[in-house]
């Protein structure tokens, strides 16, 4: 059981409640159990003094790969959590490409296992969809539910046709599971590895289309009004995407979405010198399309960022960039390239707060992501002014593929807590 933690002086940011404001948060017994004064007879066996830091919900990832099982030799559960905690996450989604797929309950199992084990973040497993993410034969996905995936992905892999692709929606609506969808069209993007345009003419890359995301969200939304079925729509990057999920909304459709930390942040512009950190899906892409995004966020038509963190091995970034794999590990610099983004006023702070905290945990529809009296005490304790090198040795991931390598970011979470017990301190690790 956990014991009696005093948060004191700290700005309470929680955008669950519109609460931003200086003020002492309490925890017992893993809770949350008052914000402003103590309960009666409340004696702290901990008192943290967070006097100029900023005390918010534990962030919660919608989608980070961990690698396990099956591709240990670029992550593992162990080493991403602790990653998570030490970037201020508490709650991570982990996609279903491992080997075995998670297309079993055994499967899911394994990941709560190797989780507990670990016992950092709370790790939420999301299922496969079809079986072997094959796009042929439904998977177990009540199984799946039971066993406790919080949803079910095909994620980029194509369905055989639209046929299976109703089937699946028809099935998770009758059992009530939320489809993760990653929306790509496999014919028009499966040769590409950078946004179709200038860029890639000039640089003799194939390109991705646009409308290889735009005509995938069409069809999904169409599916989703035809079945009734609730979806979320991950990692979009284009401004048509956007326009067609808030449309969507207002129609009254059940759908979610949510943006990745790279395409907030970047252009096609930065892949002119070929360096593979930037070789991502999707692909980073115009301008107009990253203003977007960012406004999506501002107004609430984007639910949740999230860091899309995929470590790899150092050899797999070492080929020509259409070569290499695509992706970045970069779960321990989200808060300060969010912060970085806020402080150019491009993303409004309690937007960005949301989308980070409460937003994914609607798109759950679980309770987490909050500091409401009740809920469990999964806090992230932030200093937004220090400054720190990211380099190789202070990354714990075991992924080193992270583009900020070098570079001097501000802003960081030096302490995480999850249901009142800290589960990473920035001055234990740096001794």
């Amino acid at each position: 059981m956990s014991g009696r933690v005093h948060i004191k002086g700290g700005r309470i940011i929680d955008p669950s409640q519109s609460l931003d404001a200086v003020s002492d948060l309490y925890i017992a017994d893993g809770e949350v159990v008052a914000i402003g004064a103590a309960p009666a007879d409340f004696q702290a066996d901990m008192v943290i003094d967070a006097a100029g830091s900023w005390v918010t919900p534990g962030l919660v990832d919608l989608c980070a790969y961990l690698r396990e099982p099956g591709y240990e030799h670029k992550a593992n559960i162990a080493s991403e959590s602790l990653a998570a905690v030490k970037g201020g996450f508490t709650t991570l989604c982990c996609p279903p490409a491992t080997s075995p797929v998670n297309d079993t309950a055994a499967v899911t199992n394994l990941i709560y296992d190797q989780a507990l084990t670990a016992g950092k973040a709370k790790i939420l497993p999301i299922g496969a969809m079809t079986k072997g993410l094959a796009g042929e034969q439904l998977s177990e996905m009540h199984a799946l539910r039971e066993a406790g995936c919080v949803g079910v992905s095909n994620l980029r892999y194509p369905f055989r046709d639209n046929q299976v692709m109703k089937r699946c929606l028809e099935y998770a609506c009758s059992q009530d599971i939320t489809v993760f969808v990653c929306p790509e069209d496999y014919a028009l993007a499966k040769d590409g590895c950078v946004h179709e345009g200038a860029t890639s003419g000039l640089l003799g890359l194939s390109g991705i289309p646009a409308i290889a995301e735009t005509m995938a969200v069409a069809q999904w939304l169409i599916l989703v009004e035809e079945t009734e079925a609730r979806i979320h729509l991950g990692q979009l990057s284009c401004a048509k995407s956007v326009e067609l999920v808030a449309d969507a909304k207002r129609r009254g459709l059940k759908v979610t979405c949510d943006v990745a930390l790279a395409n907030l942040i970047y252009t096609d512009a930065v892949i002119k010198d070929f360096n593979p950190a930037f070789h991502v899906r999707p692909p980073l892409r115009r301008e107009e399309d990253r203003k977007a995004l960012l406004n999506g966020v501002n107004e609430g038509v984007i639910d949740a960022i999230c860091s899309h963190h995929q470590p790899h091995e150092s050899a797999a970034k070492l080929a020509p960039f259409a070569e290499t794999r695509s992706g970045m590990s970069v779960i321990e610099t989200v808060l300060p390239q969010i912060l970085a983004l806020t402080t150019a006023g491009e993303l409004r702070l309690e937007a960005a707060m949301r989308a980070l905290t409460s937003g994914p945990a609607q798109v759950l529809e679980l309770s987490m992501g909050s500091l409401q009296i009740g809920s469990a005490a999964d806090v992230a304790l932030i200093d937004p002014t220090a400054r720190w090198l990211v380099t190789e040795t202070d990354l714990v991931s075991k992924g080193k593929n992270c583009p900020w390598l070098d570079t001097e970011v501000v802003g960081l979470a030096y302490k995480t807590i999850v249901e009142g017990r800290v589960v990473y301190d920035r001055s234990l690790m740096m001794e």
